[in-house]
């Protein structure tokens, strides 16, 4: 796979693909679905994607809180295992929002990228304004003689399947219907830092992730899994909140107690999988019962995940 992101300088080579346009932020069963229907359509063109970065919403709305649910080198990871060779990640700044949808069809998807193919979902609209739609698209791919497949989104009994859709089950609290819909557990990636040994003085020393980019789920408690950078699967008890025993702040954080893990983990990369909300942020009447309620949530972690491990 490789990762072209200035879509005025791509090489003859990288031309000819069948593209699917989107964000792709989870990489998800519906992103899946619309990349096997792309294929499906045009098995004979190496199959590829555009999207954006930073994501649009972040761009818009900068004052908001962040709501990735993956950083572009996770999705392009993600991508890849689906089996798209080309990624066009195109800049995403204030002269391509104001690109209008003529030039987008024309400048960057027949000229820039050179596609021969598109498929996207039947709301997807695009150019300055979102004044471009489906309909629009359609006739002005067709005056360059680029095809364009519309895949109906992929559905249960809640709706379509959306990033959106997935950022609220983790809002609210339920990261294991969110893991049915990307197809895996949702997880955060991030090198662990350094804290305030808190979590080591109360007998659980904890990894300290900043959640960074990525949407903030419920604040609590959660049963977690871990990836390291060499593969190794580790179980552990994850909390996301702002540590309200303790004072310390306003700023969210996740920390994670591995089970059984002894070794330095500053500076690694680590990758912690959410898959139960044990319970929700709370006051404790100091660290003896702060201490007692994290060894319960260990244990309650334990069942949790032996299943699983």
């Amino acid at each position: 796979m490789t990762l072209y992101e200035n879509w005025t300088a791509v090489p003859h080579g990288a031309r000819g693909s069948a593209v699917a346009l989107g964000n792709f932020d989870g990489v998800h069963l519906g992103h899946a679905h619309l990349l096997k229907s792309l294929h499906a359509a045009r098995p004979d063109l190496p199959l590829g994607v555009v999207t954006f970065e930073p994501h649009p919403r972040e761009f818009f709305r900068p004052q908001d809180p962040p709501v990735r649910l993956m950083l572009p080198p996770v999705r392009a990871r993600f991508l890849h295992e689906l089996g798209v060779k080309q990624i066009f990640q195109l800049p995403f700044d204030a002269d391509f929002s104001h690109m209008p949808p003529e030039r987008f069809v024309e400048d960057v998807l027949h000229h820039g990228l050179g596609v021969q193919h598109v498929a996207c979902g039947p709301d997807f609209a695009f150019g300055h304004r979102r004044a471009g739609d489906i309909g629009y698209l359609g006739h002005r791919l067709e005056t360059f003689g680029i095809g364009l497949t519309i895949v109906p989104p992929l559905t249960d009994i809640s709706g379509p399947f959306s990033s959106s859709r997935i950022r609220r089950l983790l809002q609210e609290g339920y990261p294991e219907r969110a893991a049915e819909e990307l197809g895996r557990p949702w997880f955060i990636t991030g090198a662990v830092a350094h804290g305030d040994k808190r979590g080591r003085l109360l007998g659980f020393p904890t990894a300290n992730i900043p959640l960074g980019r990525h949407v903030e789920p419920a604040r609590g408690v959660y049963a977690a899994t871990i990836r390291h950078p060499d593969g190794r699967i580790s179980s552990g008890v994850a909390n996301i909140g702002r540590r309200p025993t303790i004072n310390d702040g306003q700023e969210s954080r996740l920390e994670v107690h591995l089970f059984d893990v002894s070794e330095d983990l500053y500076g690694q990369v680590l990758e912690v999988s959410l898959h139960k909300l044990l319970r929700e942020e709370r006051r404790f009447d100091g660290l003896d019962a702060l201490k007692a309620q994290i060894a319960e949530d260990a244990s309650q972690a334990r069942a949790v995940l032996s299943p699983a491990i």
